[in-house]
């Protein structure tokens, strides 16, 4: 029997693991492909994003609203079909994003990833992933000079209530500061505490692969086969059955289908999000292109471009709506050559209404435990929900002082 299961071989699960080990668990990752970072922890814009204090809330004025309505806007794409199975999440996360209670959750958001830097930190260097991380930052631009001067406004108000760093570029700074683009912006936030890595997917595997030369195991399995077995948990594996004495879940947005058959109803949000590789890396920082609602990203295979959020189911066909206005967007202001895959990626973010991760023990079940949920922020909150679940295991769910943190993130919110 191992100490503990993790469900997810993510960014998430593989935080956990790392906790969990450095702590003297003996540790199992399962997942249904034996591989780290084989789902969203490959897919996405590679920064770990110190300034994102406030989560992505949802907007809550008429015109904007109209202009997702409309389909004006190419940072929200949406189905019927979608919208109407999750009337209700939604109309929760519109709730949340009201002004008042933002700022209240943001109190909890803003820990987490004003601590996400240190918390990769503990394994960037032993990981041998020092390569693959840039340590200056990113660029958040803007075409329209009210729109920018409205985010100037903003970073000033982050950085006096959260000490968050910026520094405000006019045309002529963001063109000095990345030479390779062509007029077209107003301006922009250089956004200077965040890290960026050329390879999310690589950075996850290293960090895996330092779970492993620790003496972790990674075991090809089923998550659907967990089962509860006397004091204990077991999942069938393509090495047998594994036992455990307690089981963490880090499925992201599979986790509410396998905790469902426990009891769990998990108000979900399936974001979906796509990114494609183009040759040439003209960019010497990624750019967040907020007219087009879009991330251009330099990586290792060539510049990624990322979009914003459909809101579908996580079997739909792609939809390729908002990649193509951002590649055109991006075409306007860079030049850079074809496509490298012969079709786009697409993932899934795991998105709570309430726009906090879901971290700590379940309410029903003594030795499960939920780390899932963190939104656009899962390759930025990996490792430090890790370290959390990590402590709460270590200190007994039960057997602490309340912490106001913790029992924001607790499953217990969602009965």
């Amino acid at each position: 029997m191992t100490d503990v299961i993790v469900l997810g071989a993510g960014m998430a699960g593989v935080g956990a693991a790392l906790a969990l080990q450095a702590r003297g668990h003996d540790v199992v990752i399962l997942d249904r492909q034996p591989q780290f970072a084989g789902e969203t922890s490959y897919g996405n814009a590679g920064i770990i994003q110190a300034e994102a204090v406030e989560p992505y809330a949802m907007p809550t004025d008429i015109p904007s609203l109209i202009a997702i309505a409309l389909k004006r806007t190419n940072d929200v794409e949406w189905s019927f079909e979608a919208v109407s199975s999750e009337v209700r999440n939604l109309f929760s996360y519109f709730r949340y994003s009201q002004p008042k209670n933002l700022h209240r959750i943001a109190a909890t958001y803003s820990v987490l990833i004003r601590r996400s830097r240190e918390d990769h930190a503990l394994y960037i260097p032993d990981a041998g992933a020092e390569a693959l991380i840039r340590k200056d930052g990113f660029n958040q631009a803007w075409r329209d000079e009210g729109k920018l001067a409205m985010a100037v406004a903003k970073a000033e108000r982050l950085n006096r209530e959260y000490g968050v760093g910026y520094e405000a570029l006019d045309a002529d700074g963001l063109m000095a500061a990345e030479p390779a683009l062509k007029p077209g912006f107003a301006g922009a936030i250089h956004w200077t505490d965040s890290w960026c890595c050329s390879s999310p997917g690589d950075l996850t595997r290293a960090y895996g692969e330092l779970f492993l030369k620790r003496g972790g195991r990674l075991v090809e399995g089923d998550a659907d086969t967990l089962t509860q077995e006397g004091a204990g948990w077991r999942v069938d594996s393509a090495d047998g059955k594994i036992s455990g004495r307690d089981v963490v879940v880090c499925l992201g947005a599979w986790s509410p289908k396998l905790l469902k058959r426990f009891g769990y109803k998990i108000p979900m949000i399936e974001k979906r999000g796509y990114h494609q590789h183009y040759r040439n890396n003209p960019l010497d920082k990624p750019l967040m292109d907020a007219s087009v609602g879009a991330v251009f990203v330099p990586m290792k295979l060539g510049m990624r471009i990322t979009t914003g959020a459909e809101l579908t189911a996580m079997t739909a066909t792609q939809k390729l709506r908002q990649l193509d206005e951002a590649e055109a967007g991006a075409r306007k202001v860079l030049d850079f050559g074809g496509p490298v895959e012969n079709r786009p990626w697409h993932g899934t973010r795991p998105c709570m209404p309430d726009m906090l991760p879901v971290v700590g023990k379940a309410p029903r079940h003594d030795g499960l435990w939920f780390d899932f949920g963190h939104g656009h922020q899962g390759l930025t909150l990996g490792p430090t929900t890790g370290v959390l679940i990590a402590e709460m295991m270590e200190k007994g769910a039960t057997a602490r002082p309340r912490d106001p943190v913790l029992d924001a993130l607790s499953p217990a919110r969602l009965s």
